[in-house]
């Protein structure tokens, strides 16, 4: 193509304009701001569709693995955390409040009928009754052997091997498989009779009077505590694990059925509002686009200036433009 003088003078002219303009932070602020009140009163479906929305959710989440960099940043925030000095003096009360607890304490303890429930479901259950068995019998056993009485007073603890030899040769079999018949035919009797105490002990005034003790014995302790319970360096191994779990769940057809669900919900439920209230449901006002938005913009355009990208990417349309038949023929 070949260059015409009076046009090459026209685009230096046209950059250098541009440059002078947006390196001015009142251009950066003005335009930003009347954008911000363009969009703000434009609706959602005037400028996305469901489809939109949702493909670029599918794409970028349930389509695409998570890079091993992000994971590993992961594992390494959450050690930095654990690790971090400032643990070592805060104390638990310092970042829960306490009328949180009292509320969480509250609501616990009024699902009765939720905890009845879940008592019932493991009084009831093979293992439950194995456990509570198995307890007896190591009770029974133990008294036997080491009570206070058969250890002071002469002759009781003979007294009482020799009843169990007695006892054994009557019924034919060992005490301790006489007792594990015994309990074995009246497990479902021992399995109500579980459920019903602890659904006295649990009972909605002594639920919350435990949770309140317990909130009073840690509240106190320092954030530190948490070590104990999390193995700092098995992190990236609990983290890997835990992306494992997520590198099947986003590819069943499950998850993709709840997102593309939810997404449509949101859509339907939100196309007709403004991005004004869209913003806003996500705390982004005229006030922070004025001033936090605006300050961290403006040093990127800055450096896209001074950087001359800004005006290479400006040259190539201005050529475009001014080399155009249409403006060939204005400037004849």
């Amino acid at each position: 193509m070949q260059k015409h003088p009076v046009i090459e003078q026209l685009i230096e002219a046209h950059l250098e304009f541009l440059a002078q303009e947006f390196s001015m932070p009142d251009t950066i602020h003005d335009e930003f701001n009347a954008f911000y009140h363009w969009l703000k009163q434009q609706q959602l479906k005037n400028i996305w569709t469901f489809e939109q929305i949702y493909q670029l959710i599918q794409k970028q989440i349930l389509d695409t693995p998570a890079s091993a960099f992000l994971i590993e940043q992961i594992a390494e925030h959450i050690r930095f955390a654990l690790i971090h000095p400032i643990n070592d003096q805060t104390k638990i009360e310092d970042v829960i409040p306490v009328l949180t607890i009292d509320q969480i304490a509250q609501y616990v303890a009024s699902k009765a009928e939720h905890r009845q429930a879940l008592i019932k479901q493991v009084t009831t259950n093979p293992a439950f009754s194995a456990m509570v068995t198995q307890l007896i019998q190591h009770a029974i056993q133990d008294y036997m052997d080491n009570s206070l009485m058969a250890k002071k007073v002469p002759g009781v603890g003979r007294f009482m091997k020799m009843g169990k030899s007695v006892l054994e040769s009557v019924t034919d079999s060992n005490l301790d498989d006489t007792v594990n018949n015994y309990l074995q035919k009246n497990i479902i009797k021992l399995s109500q009779l579980s459920e019903t105490v602890l659904n006295q002990h649990f009972s909605e005034e002594k639920l919350y009077h435990f949770q309140a003790n317990l909130w009073h014995k840690i509240k106190l302790q320092p954030l530190n505590v948490l070590r104990r319970y999390v193995e700092v360096n098995d992190l990236p191994k609990t983290v890997e694990l835990g992306h494992e779990i997520w590198e099947h769940i986003r590819q069943t057809d499950y998850l993709k059925q709840q997102v593309h669900d939810g997404v449509y919900a949101w859509y339907a439920r939100n196309q007709e509002r403004s991005f004004d209230l869209l913003l806003h449901d996500l705390n982004i006002d005229e006030n922070l686009i004025q001033n936090e938005l605006t300050q961290l913009l403006n040093p990127i355009i800055q450096e896209m200036i001074q950087s001359k990208y800004l005006r290479e990417r400006a040259r190539l349309y201005l050529e475009k433009f001014y080399y155009s038949e249409q403006i060939q023929q204005i400037l004849k």
